[in-house]
């Protein structure tokens, strides 16, 4: 989006760009000296965290959400994969289904979709249509991917994204074990082989407690009073 020159400071956008910071507090001051006294932190650290810590992109968004169009509303319920360990093997074909809701007051707009935002992509595509959902409504997101060929944890970011190109709702994310057979009858070993160091040894009831009565040896003395 190309920000109006009226709103937003344009050499002092792009010296804040240049400047590449990755501190998190620094770019939450940057963007509210560019959007004015109308943005907190909170604010700021919202629309920065939503465009991945992008400065310009976060400033763009800002003064999209500012505009007449507000941004759609979208919270995630649950996920209803069948995967529930996420656990697969290499080069495997699975699927994640989440029930989302339009928790806004206003229908999703045309083109709104399912978009990859950071990640390991795991071999599905970046983009998936989703259709307009009116206020208070549910629907699935689905999608079909495949497990990278080497074993490892992986992580894959998506997020809801209009047609102009604005973020909104919940993050979404994809985390994925891969394992292959040869790790998993290693891993199989090891939980047996721990399993029997750390199984309680077996109860002999011939051996009882060392200072139970039975192996003490008492002396009886008597007392005569006279």
């Amino acid at each position: 989006m190309d920000v109006d020159n009226d709103l937003v400071d344009q050499s002092l956008l792009q010296q804040f760009s240049c400047m590449g910071t990755t501190d998190k507090d620094e770019l939450i001051s940057q963007l509210q000296k560019l959007a004015g006294d109308n943005i907190n932190a909170s604010t700021a650290s919202f629309f920065l965290d939503m465009n991945n810590w992008n400065l310009q992109a976060a400033v763009c968004s800002y003064f999209d959400f500012e505009s007449p169009f507000k941004l759609p509303s979208m919270v995630l319920v649950r996920d209803e994969s069948t995967e529930t360990n996420s656990t697969v093997p290499p080069n495997t074909v699975f699927q994640k289904v989440w029930k989302v809701q339009n928790n806004g007051d206003e229908p999703w707009p045309s083109g709104c979709c399912l978009q990859f935002a950071g990640g390991t992509l795991l071999q599905c595509a970046e983009r998936v249509p989703v259709p307009p959902l009116p206020p208070s409504s549910s629907t699935q997101l689905c999608l079909t991917m495949t497990s990278p060929a080497q074993t490892g944890i992986f992580q894959s970011k998506w997020r809801m994204i209009t047609s102009t190109g604005s973020y909104f709702g919940d993050v979404i994310w994809v985390i994925v074990t891969v394992v292959d057979e040869e790790s998993t009858n290693q891993l199989t070993d090891q939980l047996m082989h721990l399993n029997a160091l750390g199984a309680p040894p077996p109860r002999d009831s011939t051996l009882s407690h060392p200072f139970s009565p039975s192996h003490l040896n008492f002396q009886v003395l008597s007392f005569y009073c006279n």
